[in-house]
């Protein structure tokens, strides 16, 4: 009962909300609005920005050393501020030219001490992505001399071993990769924190939008940056708002208060599909959607109990009813069109079996157990399934509701018993999710590495660990991927994940709205490609 109530009050808080929003018959030629769940961000910052709608934030403001085309993702990494870049040898150094002509938002020219400068700051300011950089051996001890300014225009990395030079390149597409301006950025530094403090809540790239404003919660406004250098964006301005609910970012689609709805569910897309002035647009996204079981709790370290509950889920249920269109079952950490993908589905709703392994663990009459989730509808309807399918096994399954930030804050410090979450790769290399579920090579809570899955779950795994990093220095292929299919498959036998999904993003638009990409199983939504 009070779960219903802190939806019907978060429902009415909602519409609330979205009745005090100045109402426009048709959104103008020059202007983007969205409805988005924004409620993850919790910074700016783009070394520390970790969330699902911060990464769409920053790739809209942020150029990288490298990055991706939206009007074709099938090209991989394309130069963007570096022109040009030699590998060494040994493989270990990797030296950049910077494009020329380039500038900040506050006019500053776009160098290669700006390159150094971000990447160092990153790897030194240590904030939850700074594993995509710290597993090439950088560290704050070192970074003034792997990551060296050559020229004006030149700079180099210098790895600790050998790895494959797309793995690198492609870890520079991740939003941590942001190259920020130096100067902006330092002229707001306060008691050494290289203007982290700032960055929070402003903005210093050379990408095709600036920000504005930002209300967390609420709102966020970008203004065009009209010497992009990709050419001037065609939406001058782009509003996104926070609209938590399905049926309010349809109703506000279909008045024509807003050009692009991204959270609808099922229902509400079937809707959407019948009207002429509407449109849908199908992504399958590299987003995967899990449950996480803490293994500081001494009844989810059980292995017979993980994988009892892993019998103890109706995924094929879930795909099928409110989850349709939307998700797809999917039990490995890699997603679809990732090298070393498996298709495997070994675990399907089987409570006469669950029951069993429950038995066996010497929990045959069931135990209680707290599942955290955000405040989001789907992951509310998935909690409720689980809850439900536990139940039927004796498990007595309370929730606790959450915003973004709090359910996270709680994840992160490993206080939680289970999960309910959803992971994004960082950038298209397997390692980006093998990396994160399948290694932890230092479980102390001392070591704070919350940006692996497999620490804030404190699975302590060594050995895995051990295998993951091998295969990210593997250099054949076809030799690489088969590693990554044999780590998956030990991880499906006995991680303490239930991986359930994969995302198929379904945006409600506006007919009129053409050239949106919302970045695939790669990157993030790129607005600056968009006309109406």
């Amino acid at each position: 009962m009070k779960i219903f109530q802190r939806l019907l009050l978060t429902t009415v808080a909602v519409a609330l909300f979205a009745t005090i929003i100045p109402v426009y018959a048709k959104t103008p030629a020059k202007m983007l609005v969205i409805a988005n769940r924004i409620d993850d961000i919790t910074t700016l910052d783009p070394a520390q920005s970790f969330e699902f709608a911060g990464s769409d934030l920053s790739r809209n403001v942020y150029s990288k050393l490298v990055n991706f085309d939206p009007a074709d993702l099938s090209k991989g990494y394309i130069p963007d501020l570096a022109k040009s870049w030699t590998v060494s040898g040994d493989g270990k150094t990797i030296t950049f030219k910077m494009r020329s002509g380039v500038k900040f938002h506050s006019g500053y020219p776009v160098t290669a001490k700006d390159a150094v400068f971000s990447l160092q700051r990153a790897v030194k300011l240590n904030k939850t992505p700074a594993f995509i950089f710290t597993q090439f051996g950088f560290s704050a001890k070192n970074a003034d001399q792997t990551i060296k300014l050559i020229d004006n225009m030149t700079f180099s990395i210098t790895t600790d071993e050998k790895y494959a030079t797309s793995f690198v390149l492609n870890c520079l597409t991740s939003t941590i990769g942001g190259i920020v301006d130096s100067k902006t950025v330092m002229s707001h530094e306060k008691n050494g924190d290289m203007g982290n403090g700032w960055l929070k809540t402003h903005s210093a790239g050379s990408g095709a939008y600036s920000l504005v404003n930002w209300k967390p919660n609420e709102s966020y406004t970008l203004k065009s940056n009209p010497e992009f250098f990709r050419g001037a964006p065609q939406m001058t301005k782009v509003i996104v708002r926070h609209i938590q609910e399905s049926a309010t970012q349809r109703l506000l689609l279909e008045k024509g208060d807003i050009d692009l709805a991204r959270n609808l569910n099922p229902q509400d897309i079937a809707s959407i599909k019948k009207k002429s002035d509407l449109a849908v647009f199908d992504d399958l996204r590299g987003r995967i959607m899990y449950i996480s079981m803490n293994q500081k709790d001494p009844n989810l370290s059980n292995p017979k109990v993980i994988k009892a509950l892993k019998y103890l889920i109706d995924y094929k249920g879930m795909q099928d009813s409110f989850l349709k269109g939307q998700y797809k079952v999917h039990q490995a950490f890699l997603p679809r069109t990732y090298l070393g993908e498996i298709s495997d589905l070994p675990y399907k709703f089987d409570v006469a079996k669950g029951k069993a392994l429950l038995k066996e663990a010497g929990l045959s009459g069931g135990f209680e157990l707290k599942i955290n989730v955000r405040e989001a509808q789907e992951r509310i309807e998935i909690a409720q399934s689980i809850q439900n399918t536990f139940g039927q096994a004796g498990i007595r399954v309370s929730l606790e509701v959450g915003t973004g930030k709090q359910t996270l804050a709680k994840y992160r410090a490993r206080e939680h018993q289970i999960y309910v979450g959803a992971w994004g790769p960082d950038y298209p290399d397997p390692n980006t999710n093998a990396g994160t579920f399948a290694y932890n090579p230092d479980n102390s809570d001392e070591v704070k590495a919350t940006g692996l899955l497999a620490y804030r779950n404190a699975w302590h795994i060594p050995l895995m660990s051990k295998d993951t990093k091998a295969a990210v220095k593997e250099s054949n292929r076809d030799k690489r991927a088969a590693m990554y299919q044999v780590i998956q498959r030990e991880h499906q036998h006995r991680a303490p994940f239930a991986i359930m999904f994969q995302k198929i993003e379904q945006t409600g638009m506006r007919a009129n709205v053409k050239g949106l990409n919302t970045g695939g199983a790669i990157t993030a939504v790129s607005y600056w490609a968009i006309t109406k």
